[in-house]
């Protein structure tokens, strides 16, 4: 919750600097998913700990908002007496801001924190936005933790299956046959991938945080700290500039090099790149091109050897999953949502080339399980009951690969109610109708994303989240461009391309459903005159039978099921013993 003291010194500094408001955006500088702790803003100022959110602060009102998967844990996180409570889709802050601020009143804005496609909204709806030097809140927030400077360390060959140098002339031909001189790199997934390094600054997400401009002749000039470049990483990066500290200041090397773009077409991604950027450039004499980061469409089309490392990390990750679920079933009565988590996590561990989770594991029991993103804390963790569903989501990341899984498990020993295994059967059939499909080339996420729904549609049911998103090779778990979902971008789906299938359905204050799994797109046959895509399931995992009405599938749905079940216990069985491999040949038993 708000400490009221932070408030109330934050709209000091505001009215200080003249401004009726301000936009505290979840966001660091390279607007992706995880921040480090110096950068948790909105968690300090407001209590909402979630992955997608902004507040905005004005002299007598508040507002926090956040999509479908945060809503249950936004009011449990953050004070009704200084903030209203949002839904960021229902209504856009844009909107809540113009009809809540004075007129011709003048917010203040972190340019560094804020893409220019989010800052659009503000400025189309006819509101003054005025970029702030220093974030405001930087100035109230004592004791704020330091930047993160974890070491960059290389990824071999062996992982990431092709050089630097290739991938950089690849990519810098899609410039140059844009007619584009220089392209702003701000996603350090990006630059993991194309430099070919790895590293500890954010939670989940293994990479080191920096600036990179790709210039059309293939040359990669990097700004990162040089307290995470030691010399064999410096050795590694071979003919990469690395030019100096991303600083912000004229004479700092990161605006020098920006400067020196003057004349220049430079291709910035409005949503992934922060405006600062832009607004530099511009101030520079530089040409904005409006473009998506050139490196992830490439970087999530995986080559052979990331295909290959993505397979054996599932596989690895399949005995830590398996001998967890076979320990569930012993769990409830005396084990908590944590305790659970913890217990996978520590299964997990004991696999060859983990490195830690990819994202905080979603351990949620019975009425827990109804809120998408939930985070059991001291004070909201319980223990797993007899006769209640249990929904788990979690993920590793390993040298070779990152993993992403959700199951919904029945804990017995009664029968689940008719209604829950309705419900369960019908995420189950659209999890099947998904992973079955064969789409032509050229076919994008949003138009697969219904097929998921259609069984819940029948029923007058749906689900409040994308059907599925891309995952990184270990890098970030929800990665870009492409994803399963109504609201996603229209970017063809294409061989390579890791994706989730995790349809649900959540009945508040009573339960959760989730089922996911990772499916590698595959060509049917490369030679045909008409390419079709295909799925290849990733993920090695029983579903609780316990769940299913089996009557309610059809004779395809029980043989898919069967078949991957079937290949489960193949793949995995070998790798256990005694009564964890007594307990998934019966988990994969035949229908």
């Amino acid at each position: 919750m708000t400490d009221v003291a932070q408030l109330t010194d934050l709209r000091t500094q505001l009215a200080r600097s003249n401004l009726a408001g301000f936009i505290v955006p979840r966001a660091d500088e390279h607007l992706g998913e995880y921040v480090s702790e110096a950068d948790e803003r909105l968690a300090w100022l407001t209590g909402f700990t979630g992955s997608a959110g902004l507040a905005i602060v004005l002299a007598e009102r508040g507002a926090v908002f956040t999509d479908g998967r945060y809503i249950m844990q936004l009011a449990a996180e953050t004070d009704a007496a200084l903030w209203e409570r949002r839904h960021i889709i229902d209504e856009p802050p844009a909107l809540w801001l113009k009809a809540a601020a004075p007129k011709d009143a003048r917010i203040g804005y972190d340019p560094r924190l804020i893409g220019a496609d989010a800052l659009a909204k503000y400025t189309d709806a006819g509101i003054t936005m005025v970029p702030v030097v220093a974030n405001p809140i930087d100035a109230v927030w004592h004791g704020r933790p330091a930047a993160p400077a974890a070491p960059a360390v290389p990824h071999p060959l062996a992982h990431s299956g092709r050089a630097s140098a290739d991938k950089a002339e690849d990519v810098a031909a899609s410039l140059r046959e844009a007619g584009q001189d220089a392209a702003i790199i701000s996603d350090p997934t990006s630059i993991a991938w194309l430099l070919n390094i790895r590293g500890g600054d954010l939670p989940y997400t293994p990479v080191a945080l920096g600036f990179a401009i790709l210039h059309a002749d293939a040359r990669v000039e990097l700004f990162m700290s040089a307290v995470k470049l030691a010399g064999a990483t410096r050795e590694w990066l071979g003919n990469t500039v690395i030019t100096g500290e991303p600083g912000y200041a004229p004479s700092d090397p990161m605006p020098r090099a920006l400067a020196s773009l003057a004349g220049r077409k430079v291709r910035v991604d409005p949503t992934g790149t922060s405006a600062w950027f832009g607004q530099t450039l511009r101030s520079a004499g530089a040409e904005i091109v409006s473009g998506m980061d050139p490196c992830l469409l490439p970087k999530a089309c995986k080559n052979p050897v990331e295909q290959q490392g993505a397979r054996a990390a599932h596989a690895r990750d399949a005995v830590a999953l398996c001998r967890f679920l076979h320990w569930l079933d012993g769990a409830p009565g005396r084990e908590t949502e944590i305790s659970a988590a913890t217990r996978l996590l520590g299964f997990r561990a004991e696999v060859e080339g983990f490195r830690g989770e990819s994202f905080p594991a979603i351990s949620g029991a019975g009425e827990h399980g109804a809120i998408i993103h939930y985070r059991a804390t001291p004070g909201s963790d319980r223990t797993l009951r007899p006769n209640e569903s249990y929904l788990i989501d979690s993920g590793g990341q390993f040298v070779d690969g990152t993993t992403d899984v959700t199951r919904t498990i029945w804990s017995g020993p009664g029968a689940p109610p008719p209604a829950l295994r309705d419900r369960f059967t019908r995420v189950m059939q659209g999890h099947i109708a998904l992973a079955s499909v064969l789409f032509p080339k050229g076919v994008a996420g949003p138009h697969l994303d219904a097929l998921a729904r259609q069984p819940l549609w029948q029923a007058e049911l749906d689900y409040d989240h994308g059907t599925g998103h891309g995952v990184g090779n270990f890098l970030s778990v929800h990665e870009g461009p492409a994803s399963i979902s109504r609201a996603g971008r229209m970017v063809a789906l294409a061989p390579g391309m890791i994706i989730s299938n995790e349809p649900g359905f959540y009945a508040p204050g009573e339960y959760g459903i989730r089922l996911e799994n990772l499916l590698l797109v595959q060509s049917v046959d490369p030679a045909a005159t008409r390419p079709f895509l295909r799925f290849e399931t990733l993920t090695l995992a029983p579903f609780d039978r316990r769940l299913l009405a089996v009557d309610m599938l059809s004779s395809t749905e029980r043989m898919w099921l069967d078949t991957y079940h079937s290949r489960v216990e193949r793949e995995v069985s070998p790798h256990l013993n005694g009564e964890t491999r007594s307990w998934l040949l019966a988990a994969c038993a035949p229908l």
